[in-house]
């Protein structure tokens, strides 16, 4: 017996009709670069566990920032590895530190690509934790908050379109925006890491930032994978502390928690594509097991389709490259 074709079968044989009936669109304009950017060096150094990503000078970051823009995605978003570090993450903090220095590089060069500032202290600690320490080897919260507020202003003056607070501390939404707000960066926007988890798949970024804590782990701070209504809680306390977009990190396993973020919040949501997830589709293709244009471009559309609004990818511009 033969079955009459369904009518999304029949405009899906049509490929014009089935480009205008797609549901989730997935362009350049969506993604966010994350580029590493290294005090101290003039060259660029490939990183070993994430194939085409590299740690920048800033004078490379400025010429790939330009590449960026060159090819429609509207945003980097900015990670620094200090020429030194120390206890309580100074370079995070400092006026000529590498990311303010790098801020106002790339704004001279290319003013209108928008420059987001990742606002932790993880990479410029000599212990490797996102804080202050006390004694006993614990992060301290209410002093690492103050010293998140100094950072994003400092990256502020510098030059910064937004601040991206990655810590997972309590109250430093409300506390950045305080500071940002009594030093003239009222219109500033916070992108807050509401749901961080705890999660295997950052691997490859610690490799790139030389951030690996030196002992333990940061699960006393960041989210436990089995937990999609704390994220929905948090989620909403950045909200009432004033966060004006939120970050589900990672994305791949937690598109259910993306959805669920963006119908509690109604802000602007955006994914981050991790490190370990894009290592994963790179290491399957140079094996040759899966289509990586193929797989990168599901994966993303998958993000998109959960209902992220913007994606944070390192495959960002071989995306755009591909949909140009």
């Amino acid at each position: 017996m033969a079955f009459p074709a369904t009518r999304m079968r029949r405009l899906r044989k049509t490929g014009v009709l089935r480009d205008l009936v797609r549901e989730t669109e997935l362009s350049a304009s969506d993604l966010v670069y994350p580029m590493f950017i290294e005090h101290g060096i003039d060259s660029r150094t490939p990183i070993e566990a994430m194939p085409g990503i590299e740690r920048l000078s800033i004078s490379n970051a400025v010429e790939e920032a330009g590449q960026v823009h060159t090819l429609g995605i509207p945003a980097v978003l900015l990670f620094g590895i200090p020429a030194s570090k120390d206890e309580v993450g100074s370079g995070a903090y400092d006026d000529e530190g590498v990311i303010q220095l790098a801020t106002r590089a790339i704004k001279e060069a290319h003013p209108d690509l928008l420059v987001i500032t990742d606002v932790c202290l993880c990479e410029y600690t000599s212990h490797g934790h996102c804080g202050v320490l006390t004694p006993d080897g614990q992060v301290d919260n209410d002093p690492t908050v103050e010293l998140l507020a100094r950072t994003a202003v400092s990256q502020a003056n510098a030059g910064a379109d937004a601040v991206a607070p990655s810590d997972m501390m309590d109250g430093r939404v409300g506390a950045l925006r305080s500071h940002l707000d009594a030093e003239g960066h009222a219109d500033l926007p916070v992108i807050s890491y509401s749901a961080k988890f705890a999660s295997a798949f950052y691997g490859p970024f610690r490799e790139a930032a030389g951030s690996t804590p030196a002992f333990g782990d940061r699960r006393s701070y960041q989210m436990d994978s089995a937990n999609a209504e704390e994220a929905v809680r948090e989620s909403l306390l950045d909200v009432e502390e004033g966060a004006d977009m939120l970050i589900v990190k990672p994305a791949l396993p937690y598109l259910d928690v993306i959805r669920r973020v963006k119908e509690a919040t109604r802000l602007p949501v955006a994914a981050y594509n991790v490190s370990g997830e894009y290592a994963m589709i790179k290491a399957a293709a140079a094996a040759g097991y899966l289509d990586e244009r193929a797989a990168v471009l599901e994966a993303l559309t998958g993000i998109r389709r959960a209902g992220a609004d913007i994606v944070i990818t390192y495959h960002a511009k071989d995306v755009a490259g591909w949909l140009k």
